[in-house]
């Protein structure tokens, strides 16, 4: 029975891997960027070094565009270009099918669709009042592990894979299952 299951999906479950593997590297790249500007954004803004200071105020609201959010958001950026890149010819092998363009919207439209979920769960780790808040007395930035941007961030990740997975593999990579003759160079 299970012999039967893996073998039936033996390709969606190379795919999955190979998506784990750019992922993985994808979670380096993204959690690098959010590490460089938590140490090089308070030179220039010392409210930003941890995150939580207010970025920009929301008109008309008591909230905030926090730090984080756009530390997050420049990470996210940053990542999904490299994920980009190597699920098109590693994972998906996609290269050959469609042009980069018309890939890559679908890709950051899902990219999006799951940074805004994200960002929601970012919120609620780093915001003290929330019932999910990580606690301050042990994520309090004494040290890299400690640090509850650094967490937030990669629970937040950790949380939008599967999602990201699934509508990649259908949405955005479809190509590769269409009956279409290949492309010339993209």
């Amino acid at each position: 029975m299970i012999t039967r299951v893996v073998h039936r999906y033996r390709h969606s479950i190379r795919q999955f891997l190979r998506f784990g593997t750019v992922g993985g590297l994808g979670v380096l790249v993204n959690m690098g960027v959010i590490w460089t500007q938590r140490h090089t954004l308070p030179l220039i803004w010392p409210g930003s070094a941890y995150g939580g200071g207010a970025w920009w105020a929301i008109p008309g609201t008591d909230f905030n565009i926090r730090w984080y959010h756009v530390m997050s958001m420049v990470a996210f950026v940053v990542a999904n270009l490299v994920n980009f890149q190597l699920n098109r010819w590693w994972t998906f092998g996609s290269h050959r099918h469609s042009r980069w363009w018309r890939e890559y919207w679908p890709f950051l439209t899902v990219g999006l669709a799951a940074q805004g979920i994200g960002m929601i769960l970012l919120t609620l780790l780093m915001w003290e009042a929330s019932p999910i808040a990580l606690p301050s007395d042990v994520f309090d930035n004494s040290s890299g592990l400690r640090t509850k941007l650094y967490w937030a961030q990669l629970i937040m990740i950790i949380f939008t894979i599967p999602v990201s997975f699934l509508l990649n593999k259908f949405w955005t990579f479809r190509s590769i299952r269409r009956p279409e003759a290949p492309i010339g160079v993209a």
